[in-house]
């Protein structure tokens, strides 16, 4: 399967983390770099992907923080080391944005509100939301893609199509292997 609407190396490519680049704990939130575990193929699909977009950029709800779980610099550890395997394994993520804040203060950040495309849009110069994809797993990922006014990507892991995505896969592996094709 290609996808629906052609990409150049002048799009940028967001993703959600957990449940798309790492292992999602259902009720419980990767606290520390040992808790974090790559997702089967993402590392590789990162690589590829970096080949075919001009800007690979983490977009993540991460309320752990907000719930005093984990600290923000437990998350920066986890997110600078998330980078650094991606580089060692041939690819870039150029940037990570985290929404820490609790849902019941509906921060502009949290997905599905687009703060974090904005912030993203201003610290990127040239960044096109019309030249954008979302890839994620839950319903606020898609929300978040379809307010900023990207194309979406919903990864299913239950291999159900979601009828707001542009496209639907199992995986990012999946997804890398559709761009690349």
């Amino acid at each position: 399967m290609k996808l629906p609407f052609e990409i150049d190396k002048t799009w940028t490519l967001f993703l959600d983390r957990d449940g798309v680049i790492n292992l999602h704990y259902p009720n419980d939130y990767v606290k520390s770099w040992n808790e974090f575990i790559f997702l089967e193929g993402a590392l590789d699909a990162i690589t590829e992907l970096s080949k075919i977009f001009k800007r690979i950029i983490v977009v993540t709800n991460q309320q752990g923080v907000g719930k005093g779980l984990m600290t923000d610099a437990d998350l920066q550890h986890i997110h600078e080391e998330m980078r650094m395997a991606v580089k060692k394994n041939g690819g870039v993520i150029h940037s990570v944005y985290a929404a820490t804040n609790l849902v019941s203060e509906n921060s502009k950040m949290r997905k599905p509100n687009i703060g974090m495309a904005l912030q993203a849009r201003r610290d990127f110069e040239g960044l096109s939301f019309s030249k954008s994809i979302m890839v994620g797993d839950s319903v606020s990922d898609l929300e978040f893609g379809r307010n900023a006014g990207m194309k979406t990507v919903f990864i299913s892991h239950s291999e159900n199509e979601h009828p707001w995505a542009d496209v639907t896969v199992n995986s990012l592996q999946d997804f890398a292997k559709m761009v690349c094709a």
